[in-house]
């Protein structure tokens, strides 16, 4: 075995070199372990928004964003939203390989028979004012999960740990349908076990006591693939938030909701919402040629949404999978009259021709085509960061039981550098 590589670091003011040891995967970059840095020299190291540190070690998820490469235990993201399903996917992150046909089948049934949520759940939902915003609602309600599942809240047991896992897949969908009912004034509709996941959620969202629902086929494959899309995507926010928080031991259910509550940011899950947004301030096709403009002046604080990546300086390779979607799914729906399809599809071949987008490598990015999609499968522009957040509970769960299962793991601490007042006197204040 060849020695371990170590890169040296020389410190104005202390006398000897720091030796630090050089630690790489099985692809990637390598990365320079600085854990005894401040022990041996007394020094951090500062690195906001953690732009060159690797936090962790994970097989789960692999991206090179220079090569446009995101691939889950090995497998490209194409392939999967080509030939699986998002249960595939969601056993494949938890366990590392692809299911066979029994263990596939065993785990289907575990998800469809924790699909329903507690009765007195629903009483939670009356607390919200009906134009919540269903993020918000998310946040209370999958917390609040830990107050009726006791016997999934020992993290500390294998069993318990996999019971709340598949818990969380199968109830969070339950729940953000809840929420959209809620918000439209429409009595919640039950779990359907007969279904498959996307067709349930479907017709969990759309479905109504006074008529049959029949599931769009369609339809639910373009959100099958949307799901597979969005399960995991390496550390980011949301999964470093699960990390950070499953860390200190707090349970499964609460660690869920911190995710969620990072993921609603408009930098993060958010942005397909953002998506919307923009698409409905252009307005009309005519008004493209300013906004391209507006977009082009670095003194205009305007930004074209959905556009660029902060990891991938390719083509985010689920907006490749998703470009296609989008288009079939348009045709298939024989959607003809939609102004902000309209708007966005002109705003694509603008982006994908235009040197400026094109020498920025501004492509459209998986935020862009998903808030497309989810428009026009009917999904409301408030519930787009809530599909978001019930298809990365798939990785946010598998990212939480690899780092509890790690002997490794230390509760997350990261330190500063202090900018504040130094030492000051108290002065009494003169009341006189």
């Amino acid at each position: 075995m060849s020695e371990q590589q170590k890169a040296t670091l020389k410190i104005p003011g202390v006398e000897k070199e720091i030796e630090l040891p050089i630690v790489g995967g099985t692809e990637g970059p390598s990365a320079i372990d600085v854990r005894d840095l401040y022990s041996s020299s007394g020094y951090f190291t500062y690195d906001p928004g953690f732009m060159s540190t690797a936090s962790c070690e994970s097989s789960i998820t692999y991206i090179d964003g220079e090569a446009g490469i995101l691939r889950h235990r090995g497998y490209n993201i194409t392939e999967l939203a080509e030939k699986s399903d998002f249960m595939e996917v969601c056993y494949l992150l938890l366990y590392g390989s692809l299911p066979n046909q029994v263990e596939k089948n065993q785990f289907v049934y575990s998800i469809k028979h924790h699909t329903m949520v507690h009765e007195q759940l629903q009483f939670f939902f009356r607390g919200f004012p009906r134009n919540s915003h269903p993020m918000a609602i998310m946040v209370g309600t999958v917390s609040s999960l830990s107050a009726f599942y006791h016997e999934s809240l020992n993290i500390k047991n294998a069993e318990q740990r996999d019971s709340a896992i598949r818990k969380l897949i199968a109830k969070v969908p339950t729940l953000a349908a809840m929420a959209y009912k809620y918000s439209i004034g429409l009595p919640f509709t039950y779990p359907d076990n007969k279904l498959d996941f996307s067709s349930n959620l479907l017709k969990m969202m759309f479905g109504v006591p006074t008529e049959e629902y029949k599931v769009n086929p369609v339809v639910a494959k373009a959100l099958d693939t949307l799901l597979i899309l969005h399960a995991d995507h390496e550390q980011n926010a949301s999964t470093s938030t699960i990390r950070l928080a499953g860390s200190s031991g707090a349970n499964p259910f609460a660690v869920v909701s911190a995710g969620i509550a990072s993921l609603w940011g408009p930098a993060h899950g958010g942005a397909n919402e953002a998506v919307i947004k923009m698409l409905e301030e252009i307005g009309e096709l005519e008004r493209i040629p300013l906004y391209i403009a507006k977009a082009k002046d670095k003194n205009d604080p305007f930004r074209l949404m959905g556009f660029g990546h902060r990891v991938y300086k390719n083509y985010d390779p689920r907006a490749n999978v998703l470009k296609k979607h989008c288009h079939e799914v348009l045709a298939d729906l024989n959607i003809k009259s939609d102004k902000l399809l309209d708007i966005a599809i002109e705003l694509e071949k603008i982006a994908l021709k235009d040197e400026y987008f094109i020498d920025k490598k501004l492509f459209p990015n998986v935020d862009f085509y998903s808030g497309i999609i989810y428009r026009a499968l009917g999904i409301p522009t408030q519930m787009f960061t809530v599909f978001f957040a019930l298809a990365r509970t798939a990785g946010w769960v598998a990212q939480w039981k690899e780092m509890i299962e790690d002997q490794k793991m230390k509760i997350g601490r990261p330190r500063q550098i202090y900018t504040g007042h130094v030492e000051r006197q108290y002065q009494t204040t003169d009341k006189d």
